[in-house]
């Protein structure tokens, strides 16, 4: 199953979800309106969608495979103010970890090599326009901007095949661009349920030592899926 059949068939249940409510519950709520603010508390998948080349430095001097990057899930908070009924803009502040690997086309047993982990703090500002903002079921979309950031970078500092042996890895903090869709529905009160989709497109340029000394670089297209459900609270 896709990432964007995952994400449909959760906006499918979320609505489904809103219909069978009792009609208490869907009278119990409060439309959006400018100057909410919104928080919300996310469990986010964060799936790297990567591409990569690893080139080696001298004495070699060649491409010798492609970048692997795992996913991740983690706790996510966001806050949202609305500077109209429609409009508002969200800040999502969340840090993932994942396993780097590398297939190296030229040695025997030379895929999934581990490289190393690395942590991420992308913080990603979007502004949104909110359909429908005084129905209990509001669909958005935004687009915004993103910096990552790149730390706690551990090498795998473990013999691979043929004992080579990733001894440093660097990763360069990047801008990005973000795309996002998602809906919220009101619950109860101010409480509301939430689903949300983002689209991060980004690249960063990463090297690294083999045995001390051979550097390898390359340049990844991390492009992550941050798929997430949640509670919001609004004030």
């Amino acid at each position: 199953m896709t990432v964007l059949t995952r994400a449909a068939a959760v906006l499918l249940a979320t609505t489904a979800l809103a219909a069978i409510s009792s009609p208490s519950l869907a009278q119990d709520f409060k439309g959006k309106s400018a100057g909410d603010i919104v928080i919300r508390a996310r469990g986010v998948a964060v799936l790297p969608q990567e591409k990569g080349t690893l080139n080696a430095g001298a004495p070699v001097n060649a491409s010798i495979g492609s970048a692997k990057v795992g996913n991740d899930y983690i706790p996510e908070v966001d806050f949202t103010y609305f500077f109209t009924d429609n409009i508002a803009a969200e800040l999502i502040a969340g840090t993932s970890r994942h396993k780097v690997r590398g297939n190296l086309n030229s040695i025997v047993g030379g895929n999934n090599i581990e490289i190393g982990k690395v942590s991420l703090l992308p913080p990603t500002l979007t502004v949104q326009y909110h359909f429908m903002p005084k129905e209990r079921i509001s669909p958005y979309v935004g687009a915004g901007v993103n910096y990552t950031l790149f730390y706690n970078e551990d090498a795998a500092n473990t013999n691979n095949p043929n004992n080579l042996r990733i001894t440093s890895t660097n990763y360069k903090n990047r801008f990005g661009f973000a795309l996002q869709a998602g809906v919220d529905v009101a619950l109860t009160g101010n409480w509301s349920l939430n689903v949300d989709v983002k689209k991060i497109f980004l690249k960063t340029d990463v090297t690294a030592s083999v045995n001390g000394a051979i550097p390898v670089t390359s340049k990844v297209t991390l492009d992550p899926w941050l798929v997430g459900v949640g509670i919001g609270y609004r004030f």
